[in-house]
């Protein structure tokens, strides 16, 4: 859920309830405001009683009113309680409506009357309903008006994050493009965007200065490599060795050659990361993988591993070089951790290429086989093999997954 909706909800509950809270608050002090005027009403009538019978001496005469009813009732002396009440009005059609009634007494000529003077609330209550329905109307227009302002007002006082957010996007640390000045009179956002912008530039920094430091390495590397083989190549000619000596001569080829595969890995994931090799063309991948898989025709039959394949027509543009890598990081790693009489399966699809092996019954951890350097205890490999071809399929939109089923490990190339 975005802030800004996270806020407006927040913000019209809060307000909903304040409003409801405020609203019954409001009614309740209409309702005892007029219930007073009301009672004021009643105490004017019963003083007029009270005046009218010091004066003659005997109960004044009743009349019929719309509004009002007054009833004397001879009662027990000293058994009537004054008091307020809510009550029932009549009127002439012996229809009843609510009233606010006051209970009195007097004592007249020795006898004891109980007084009951009833008004009707109609007119208070319809006065009360026109007023709460107003304030429930304003209510509600101001909730409409706050949550139409807010939407308003919100989405452009969040315009400016919502571009540094598609710039952080958009950003990519080989681009040198910059990220664009943001125009805003929010003290945050321009904060932000100065973080932002100064973060980048660190990020490009650093990485222009491990770009070069690789490349310069990789290459100065390869001097010296060429000459220990070179004086290997020397050694071997000029001397007749032991056993022991040819085993440690042996030994050092052995190591000297991993070191310059790996010195090539890096330089070619260099060049991958940095998109310096474009020679993109339009590749008939059925007959690329028919090619790859006659190459290692002959390694299939030395380790005793069977091959069946599957091949589509598949069309797809990229660089031949790379894909070529891509098929042989893939065909080359189901050999290596595959075992003697082993099974070997390619399929190809217009939707992915799949390369199936056996090897151990368990599956591997895909977080890890595509880590950099992360290889098997057994294995002769760089450790650079998946994390190429990784790098190779992302750098032409195309996904490398993997994935064990019983007794095959799976690498997909999903195009």
């Amino acid at each position: 859920m975005k802030l800004s909706e996270r806020y407006n909800r927040v913000n019209l509950i809060a307000t909903m309830v304040i409003m409801l809270i405020t609203g019954a608050i409001y009614y309740q002090t209409i309702s005892i405001i007029l219930t007073n005027q009301k009672d004021q009403s009643l105490v004017v009538e019963e003083n007029e009683v009270f005046d009218y019978v010091n004066l003659n001496h005997h109960l004044p005469q009743v009349f019929k009113s719309q509004d009002q009813q007054i009833t004397f009732t001879v009662v027990p002396k000293n058994s009537v309680k004054r008091e307020f009440i809510n009550t029932k009005y009549y009127k002439k059609n012996d229809e009843s409506e609510s009233g606010r009634g006051l209970i009195s007494s007097i004592l007249v000529g020795g006898a004891y009357y109980k007084i009951l003077i009833v008004e009707s609330k109609v007119e208070t209550e319809d006065l009360i309903q026109i007023i709460f329905g107003i304030t429930i109307g304003v209510i509600l227009l101001l909730v409409l008006v706050l949550v139409v302002t807010n939407r308003l007002i919100l989405s452009r006082l969040w315009r400016p994050f919502y571009g540094i957010l598609s710039e952080l996007k958009l950003f990519n640390v080989t681009d040198t493009r910059e990220i664009p000045q943001l125009t805003t009179s929010i003290d945050e956002f321009n904060e932000l965007h100065n973080e932002v912008t100064a973060m980048a530039e660190r990020v490009k920094h650093d990485y222009k200065d491990l770009k070069t430091f690789t490349e310069n390495a990789s290459h100065e590397l390869l001097t010296p490599i060429a000459v220990i083989n070179s004086k290997l190549d020397t050694l071997i000619q000029t001397e007749n060795f032991s056993d022991r000596q040819s085993q440690l001569l042996s030994d050092l080829y052995g190591a000297v050659n991993r070191l310059s595969r790996l010195n090539q890995s890096l330089l070619l994931l260099v060049k991958i990361e940095n998109r310096l090799l474009k020679d993109d063309q339009q590749i008939d991948l059925h007959l690329l993988t028919k090619e790859m898989l006659t190459q290692f025709e002959e390694i299939f039959q030395d380790k005793g591993i069977r091959l069946s394949y599957h091949l589509d027509e598949k069309q797809i543009y990229a660089s031949r070089y790379l894909i070529e890598i891509l098929l042989n990081n893939l065909l080359s790693n189901a050999i290596r951790h595959n075992h003697t009489g082993g099974e070997v399966r390619v399929n190809l699809t217009a939707q992915s290429l799949t390369v199936e092996n056996t090897g151990e019954m368990a599956a591997l951890q895909e977080e890890q086989i595509f880590t950099r350097f992360h290889k098997s205890s057994h294995s002769e490999g760089s450790g650079l093999g998946l994390t190429i071809s990784r790098q190779i399929c992302e750098s032409f939109n195309f996904s490398l997954n993997y994935s064990f089923q019983t007794p095959y490990h799976n690498f997909t190339v999903s195009f």
